[in-house]
């Protein structure tokens, strides 16, 4: 009877644990975070608006756009978004960051390397070498080490990479035209333990940067903007102090303090970087194995050494892969036969996000599509329209409109935490990217099979809005076969008013 009694307890113990599973990534709760507040006194988002990139920076070989630094919405929100534009065999300079952040690629391809502190340079280049004997004429072959770093990882249009605070990293343009890489930061994020704004490091380099000011004082917390001339961090240090730690004459170490370097963050590489990487025809290779990985991972189909969460020993910093691509429309998780999509990537699919504690989303509508109204649950969401234009609402806690207007390629809005957004394309294709201060965002929707309208009882639905049984079943159940994405409905159609009428529209 005990042994029963103890299976008993058991099963019920592995049904509970995976029970709880479903609302948590890698041991954390979704409603997790590991933010502060922006600004805690003064954040109230009573009105939010669309952000053009406000500053622009010329460098040698590109350009760098920051969007307004001291916007209210986006210092309370607790975060920072700037663009790099890299001509073809641009490079743009080693440098890290106070915060972490997401970079997505809207245009082009290239090449990024990051430096993890105590992990092996893997990718060695030897050079062959002939050696002679004295007493015959046989030779033998000797390998001279030439150079070795790092890994070297492709990306391409449409990637989203992560981008750890206070990893260095860098970015070479080897394609045939420029790359337009977005880059969010989120400033409130804990692992930043400086001011609440985006600090940028530079290891190369000399030249100008936006910087947002933060002010502290008796009145509320404000921001300012400022441009400065930046200096990488090997000119704050004695010439002569930093040419004996680094082993190399004075004359190396100014050229490295980079005194009088006026070529910006972005340089042209004349005759292109000579590194040693895999041929692409191998690099094409792993990056289909890469999407053959996280399609049986999206579709729930198990593999050896795949998991949900990391455990510490399937991946480590010096393995971890920190990119994934959510342009392949079959990676879509919502999709319609309209073309419409939406793909999410979050920590359950890409691990390093864990680290990050952010998260993306692709949507592509088609004209006339909607997605149905929802709030965010657990963060802030930034939206950045890549193509196309559409109609945004957004609403607060009060039922007052904050943000209704058109959005168009190239601008940002940003959605706070709980207030409702609904988000339609006009007479184009609407195409946008959204960065969410959490590593596992969760939405509630208001429309739709999966919404808070289909939970809950009819009688309920009768007595809140004060309507018939009819109506109250028309509300509840007009959108029951569509899920996230909406479909037009004519006009004829919206207006009948046979109380059972349902639109039945498959998703």
């Amino acid at each position: 009877m005990a042994s029963l009694s103890l299976v008993f307890s058991l099963c019920l113990l592995v049904l509970c644990h995976g029970t709880n599973a479903q609302f948590t990534t890698g041991g954390q709760s979704p409603w997790h975070t590991s933010r502060g507040f922006g600004d805690p006194r003064g954040c109230r988002f009573d009105h939010l608006e669309a952000l053009n990139p406000a500053q622009r920076i010329q460098s040698e070989a590109g350009m760098t756009e920051y969007y307004e630094e001291s916007s209210e919405m986006l210092c309370c929100a607790g975060v920072s978004v700037k663009r790099h534009i890299v001509e073809p065999r641009g490079l743009l300079l080693p440098a890290y960051h106070n915060a972490p952040s997401l970079m997505y690629i809207t245009q082009g391809r290239g090449l990024i390397g990051m430096v993890f502190p105590g992990c092996p340079e893997t990718y060695q280049w030897f050079q062959q070498q002939a050696e002679t004997y004295t007493e015959g004429t046989m030779t033998e072959s000797q390998q001279k080490l030439r150079d070795e770093h790092q890994k070297v990882r492709r990306f391409q249009k449409g990637d989203i990479i992560a981008l750890p605070p206070g990893v260095t990293h860098w970015c070479y343009n080897d394609g045939d035209v420029a790359f337009v890489a977005v880059q969010v930061f989120d400033t409130s994020n804990s692992a930043n333990q400086l001011e609440p704004a985006r600090r940028d490091f530079y290891l190369a380099g000399r030249h100008q940067s936006v910087q947002r000011m933060y002010e502290m004082g008796p009145q509320p917390t404000s921001f300012t903007t400022r441009q400065q001339l930046s200096n990488n961090m090997f000119n704050g240090f004695d010439t002569q102090m930093l040419a004996e730690a680094l082993g190399v004459n004075q004359e190396l170490t100014r050229r490295l303090q980079s005194q009088n370097d006026p070529r910006g963050e972005i340089v042209f590489v004349k005759q292109g970087l000579r590194m040693l990487r895999p041929f692409r025809s191998q690099e094409m290779q792993q990056q289909e194995y890469e999407s053959m990985q996280s399609e049986e991972q999206y579709f729930g189909e198990s593999m050896p050494g795949l998991r949900n969460a990391t455990n510490g020993l399937d991946e480590n910093f010096c393995t971890m892969k920190i990119r994934s691509n959510i342009d392949i429309p079959n990676r879509a998780d919502y999709f319609n036969q309209r073309g419409s999509r939406v793909a999410i990537l979050n920590s359950q699919k890409l691990p390093i996000l864990n680290l990050v504690q952010m998260s993306a989303v692709r949507v592509v509508l088609q004209r006339n599509s909607m997605i149905t109204p929802y709030w965010h649950m657990n963060c802030h969401s930034l939206m950045y329209v890549t193509s196309g234009r559409g109609r945004v609402q957004v609403v607060n806690h009060r039922g007052r409109t904050v943000f209704d207007s058109m959005l168009r390629q190239g601008q940002i809005l940003l959605i706070p935490q709980n207030f409702a957004v609904l988000k339609k394309a006009e007479l184009e294709m609407f195409k946008w990217v959204s960065f969410n201060t959490n590593h596992n965002a969760m939405i509630s929707q208001m429309v739709g099979k999966n919404s808070v309208i289909r939970a809950m009882p009819l009688q309920v639905l009768m007595h809140s809005y004060r309507i018939s049984l009819e109506q109250a079943r028309r509300l509840k159940f007009s959108r029951r076969h569509e899920m996230t994405i909406l479909s037009p409905i004519p006009e004829m159609m919206r207006s009948r008013d046979d109380p059972m009428f349902e639109v039945g529209t498959s998703a």
